[in-house]
């Protein structure tokens, strides 16, 4: 990193095509951001046209500028949020830097510029969908006072003012970075940006609320990541010179996986707003089909990519005519897919965005009343949470390609932390997609199943698989200043954030006391009738368990480890606070979520208050065995690490002949004459 803050002026050495300046890779990132812009456009305003999204309201019209500018200045703030992300993804983890390079660093200002684009293009999104909610004119009297009153207070608002903010704050961010953790800290900001616009649309209103909000968000992530790395590439395809090969090579793999999240995510939203196959005689269909054989072309030419041109590249990196010309074609492809996604984005869907009749349990929980739990609902009952699910999937099948990896190399990996992984995995989808992840929605003594799983019990198994340890061994390192997998895990684990987080007292403190904070605060019933809520929530139960658990058992590196006795200690005093926490639960004789469960009214089941006491005493009971079996292991490998010192010394003592041992009883032997000396 010591050139990364040098002035982006600077060029690169040893470039096959002379020295481009700053300048030049300016008008290269305009060109390349232009081609696709142009396409996305043209798409809208024909896509609009076509199927009438843009007509005028018989009610409460809010005029042409307002029906034509929504799509519009979506598909600028896309296009302008591809680029960004492409180049900040660049930046940070594919291109590769030398001692007399700042590819790095002009890569981040150019973002600063299109993230400033792309925040504008927000704000200006945002006061045209207001316009649109309030069927209000541009030119109305008191609009942009009304704006002001009402702009946090609508969800569709409020999540394109965050998203907004974000993207202004990511420019802000990418003009003065210099370092790769800052630049690391913008591309998260600029993803977060996109992925809470899934908040808002046909998905935010579908009667499949979270299958249709998590689609769309996975929908969105790989659309960006893939457009902007293409738009990213084209526009540092000068300055990279030699190096285009490796980098095209590293975004051809990365490319691969967002297509396969925009293919997959983009069929399940399909299905959801379409219903069935009737569906795809309606516009909206016509919309998908084409966005679906776009889709289909773009795949084709990443294959050629990986077949053909990333080879000749890698031979003769001088001749990059097919990759500049097959990368304009996906550019421009991207770019009608774009504006076809704005386009339906104003579009109704055949399957309408709110279920017809909806019962009060369906609008606080977004899923209809489950019923009360059937004899064996233990194992039988089932629904599917489709993210959990594939995250589990996802982690399962890149630890087992890990040690596929290894074992093709000659190396070992022990059976026992592949059969502890896959478990803990399959423990975490009984947990979200059995019967605690039903009934979790509805009763407070299931949801305290599902957290005691996920907490306590999925991390015990997760933990002992060591997947940092397997990540290091099975990925190579990189010598080029670029962060790979295994470089930014190992700027993770020894980051001063998670030294803090896996001190051992931080980690039991964080681990009891969020829990206390999250039950007595709204934040449990935010956790219970948002999808949002929902989702930080699981995550944090996950991750404050892994934490908690992995610096007391774990093997994997990270922080300096604290004697056994220490973590005895720390893990006893924990055991007492959830007591403490169980019984203060089943006495309590205050409702927590109170407006949540009083609305909920369930017809079957106990009362509310008689299922909190239940959930009070399942905290209590479940929450005592993994935490004694986590004293034992502790004590276990207290046990093995003095035997495995004792040996160590014996070791040590038949090498050197007890060395040490003789000079200590030498130096008893002068003390010993030196007293019968005084003595005498």
């Amino acid at each position: 990193m010591g050139d990364d803050g040098r002035r982006a002026r600077v060029t690169y050495a040893g470039s096959m095509t002379g020295s481009p300046t700053t300048a030049t890779a300016s008008n290269a990132a305009r060109n390349s951001v232009s081609l696709p812009m142009a396409a996305a456009l043209a798409c809208t305003v024909v896509a609009v046209a076509l199927t009438g999204a843009a007509a005028p309201l018989a009610i409460a019209d809010p005029g042409a500028l307002v029906r034509w500018g929504v799509p519009i200045a979506g598909t600028v703030a896309t296009i302008a949020a591809c680029a960004t992300i492409g180049l900040l993804g660049l930046a940070t983890f594919l291109m590769p830097e030398t001692t007399r390079t700042t590819r790095r660093i002009t890569a981040t200002r150019l973002a600063a510029v299109t993230a400033t684009v792309w925040g504008v293009a927000g704000l200006v999104r945002l006061i045209l969908v207001f316009a649109d909610l309030a069927g209000l004119p541009l030119t109305s009297e008191n609009f942009f006072s009304q704006l002001l009153a009402f702009v946090w207070q609508l969800e569709s608002t409020r999540v394109l003012l965050l998203s907004a903010l974000l993207a202004l704050a990511t420019a802000l961010g990418a003009a003065m970075a210099k370092g790769r953790s800052a630049m690391a800290w913008c591309l998260t900001a600029a993803l977060t940006a996109v992925v809470i616009l899934a908040l808002t649309g046909h998905a935010a209103g579908s009667a499949s609320h979270e299958d249709a909000v998590n689609a769309l968000a996975a929908h969105l992530l790989g659309a960006v990541v893939w457009a902007g790395g293409l738009i990213g590439l084209a526009a540092m395809r000068g300055q990279l010179g030699r190096d285009l090969p490796v980098t095209v090579r590293r975004f051809s793999t990365l490319a691969l996986w967002a297509f396969a999240l925009v293919a997959i995510s983009g069929i399940q939203q399909a299905w959801i707003r379409l219903g069935s196959v009737d569906g795809f005689s309606s516009g909206y269909g016509a919309m998908i089909v084409l966005k679906a054989l776009a889709l289909t072309a773009l795949g084709a030419i990443g294959a050629l990519h990986r077949r053909r041109v990333i080879g000749a590249l890698e031979r003769t990196p001088k001749d990059t005519g097919l990759f500049a010309r097959l990368v304009a074609v996906e550019l421009v492809l991207l770019g009608a897919a774009t504006g076809l996604a704005s386009t339906l984005a104003r579009s109704a869907p055949p399957v309408p965005d709110v279920p017809e009749s909806p019962t009060r349990i369906l609008e606080l929980t977004g899923f209809p009343d489950p019923g009360p739990p059937p004899a064996g609902a233990w194992i039988t009952q089932w629904r599917v949470e489709w993210l959990f699910l594939a995250i589990a999937v996802v982690a399962v099948g890149l630890y087992v390609a890990g040690v596929i990896r290894l074992r093709r190399r000659g190396d070992d990996w022990p059976v026992h932390r592949t059969v502890s992984w896959i478990l803990g995995w399959a423990l975490w989808i009984y947990a979200t997609c059995g019967a605690p992840g039903i009934w979790g929605r509805v009763l407070f003594s299931w949801h305290m199943i599902m957290h005691m799983a996920v907490a306590m019990i999925v991390p015990l198994f997760l933990v002992p698989g060591a997947p940092i340890t397997l990540l290091l061994r099975a990925l190579p390192a990189r010598r080029d200043k670029t962060w790979g997998p295994r470089e930014f895990t190992l700027v993770l684990v020894h980051s001063r954030v998670l030294r803090v987080l896996a001190n051992p007292v931080v980690a039991a403190a964080i681990f009891f006391f969020s829990l206390a904070a999250f039950y007595w605060t709204p934040l449990f019933e935010l956790a219970l009738t948002t999808h949002t809520g929902h989702l930080l929530m699981m995550a944090h139960f996950l991750l404050t368990g892994y934490i908690f658990t992995w610096v007391l058992i774990g093997i994997d590196p990270g922080v300096q480890r604290w004697s056994p006795l220490m973590l005895l200690v720390i893990l006893f005093a924990t055991i007492s606070f959830h007591a403490f926490f169980g019984v203060a639960l089943t006495d309590s004789t205050t409702l927590l979520a109170e407006p949540f469960f009083t609305q909920l009214n369930l017809p079957w089941g106990p009362s509310p208050m008689e299922d909190q006491h239940t959930a009070g005493e399942i905290a209590w009971g479940i929450g005592e065995v993994p935490t004694l079996i986590l004293a034992i292991i502790v004590a276990v490998q207290w046990i093995r690490s003095d035997a495995n010192e004792s040996a160590r010394f014996d070791r040590k003592a038949d090498r050197d002949g007890d060395a040490e041992l003789t000079a200590y009883n030498a130096y008893l032997a002068r003390l010993r004459e030196h007293d019968e000396r005084t003595d005498a």
